[in-house]
């Protein structure tokens, strides 16, 4: 029997992403890899198939009604993924592939154009791949120093460190909301009012912070933010970078090509306006309009039911998976969301994956693009059970049970 809530009708819920209904080696499909990407409702998936069946045409470039109306369509959705993050205008929403495109946008346009040898860019120890190698590129080419925030063993970002590496010669911060392989709340208020001491700009990763709860750009003063669609039940290949007016007005275009210019001639070249100037070539139009539906979605069922069912969700997986012989629970920080990494005691997480596969159970097993993370702990990998409002308690019972049968094989 599907669990309910007062304010989440889960069954409800279920009936809207149709690949619940697949079934795996003969079983049921439990479906626990939503911090890799998460399912798409439905009106996703037809809000796309209709783009494509009945209104395909490229945008921004012609007069016949195709092509406006998807321009106007692309144009809404741009419209309403300001309103879902409260930025100012819609000219501050630039699309992008994913999250690493929008962070390597930043370091490309902002980092090459303003960063210079000796200037010290902060960021922290649990960061996503994405949110480390760029940086080091630019500090590589340019002689700038990495500044790594360490943090604790219950995954908490150390603040004192924090404070230590903030200085003069900081002239940037990028930092994870909240971390993918941890599942760690990061205090992000608190640190870009720290940074707003040395006028230092901040980016925020937000890839998995974007569907846990309401993001409001302007109260929380970042300069820059991140995410990808295919995390918010949207498309992949869709993303969206964040970034306030003066900056962008700024920073020059990291991509050549059409709908990025004004004008163009073999003397000069004159940039388009935002958030044009950003968006070179054809964009991905069918996955910004299927993201446009998917923050439609989301509103439609709410940031408060979403919250408060998933942190029931992350208490009762955290009691199920501690009382299991054998088994740690790496990422225990206070203010966390519903990511569950583990070991097995004498168990590789690979083995581990593939075993619960075959009860139908899909886990994530690997160092989940956080390397440094995985040396911290000494661990060369996790077992990673994320989750997300579609999700129940008899799915983490069955993770449970898929993972005694783990231990039964390995007896």
């Amino acid at each position: 029997m599907i669990t309910t809530t007062p304010m989440l009708d889960i069954k409800k819920i279920r009936k809207d992403f149709p690949n619940l209904d697949v079934t795996v080696h003969g079983k049921p499909l439990v479906y626990l890899d939503n911090a890799a990407t998460t399912f798409k409702p439905q009106c996703v998936v037809d809000a796309v198939e209709q783009h494509y069946s009945q209104g395909a045409s490229n945008v921004h470039r012609g007069v016949h009604y195709l092509s406006e109306k998807a321009t106007e369509d692309f144009e809404g959705a741009r419209r309403k993924v300001q309103n879902f993050i409260h930025a100012k205008h819609p000219s501050e929403i630039i699309f992008t592939r994913g999250t690493t495109e929008s962070i390597n946008l930043v370091v490309q346009s902002y980092g090459r154009a303003f960063l210079k040898e000796g200037d010290e860019i902060i960021i922290t120890e649990m960061e996503h791949h994405s949110n480390i190698v760029p940086w080091q590129m630019l500090c590589e080419e340019k002689g700038c120093a990495l500044k790594v925030v360490p943090f604790n063993e219950d995954a908490e970002l150390i603040w004192e460190e924090f404070e230590k590496v903030l200085g003069p010669k900081t002239k940037f911060v990028s930092v994870v909301h909240i971390s993918n392989s941890l599942g760690t709340i990061n205090p992000i208020a608190k640190i870009i009012k720290a940074a707003r001491q040395y006028d230092v700009p901040v980016l925020v990763d937000a890839a998995q912070s974007i569907s846990h709860a309401p993001i409001d750009v302007q109260a929380l003063d970042c300069d820059f933010l991140a995410f990808s669609g295919h995390k918010l039940f949207g498309p992949t290949g869709i993303g969206v970078l964040y970034g306030k007016t003066d900056l962008l007005e700024k920073m020059p275009p990291v991509q050549g090509g059409g709908d990025m210019i004004a004008s163009v001639t073999f003397e000069k070249t004159t940039y388009n306006v935002l958030p044009y100037k950003f968006e070179a070539g054809t964009p991905h139009v069918a996955g910004v309009i299927g993201l446009g539906a998917a923050v439609d979605y989301v509103k439609s069922i709410g940031f408060d039911a979403i919250g408060e069912y998933k942190k029931d969700l992350l208490d009762y997986g955290t009691q199920v998976l501690q009382a299991v012989p054998g088994l740690r629970l790496i990422g225990t920080a206070k203010e966390k969301t519903s990511v569950l990494s583990f070991v097995l005691e004498g168990i590789h997480p690979h083995d581990i994956g593939t075993i619960v596969s075959d009860e139908g159970v899909a886990i994530r097993t690997g160092h989940h693009c956080t390397q440094p993370v995985m040396k911290h702990f000494k661990v060369p990998a996790t077992s990673r059970a994320s989750l997300t409002f579609y999700n129940t308690k008899e799915e983490l019972d069955a993770l449970v049970k898929a993972i005694e049968k783990v231990k039964d094989v390995f007896k």
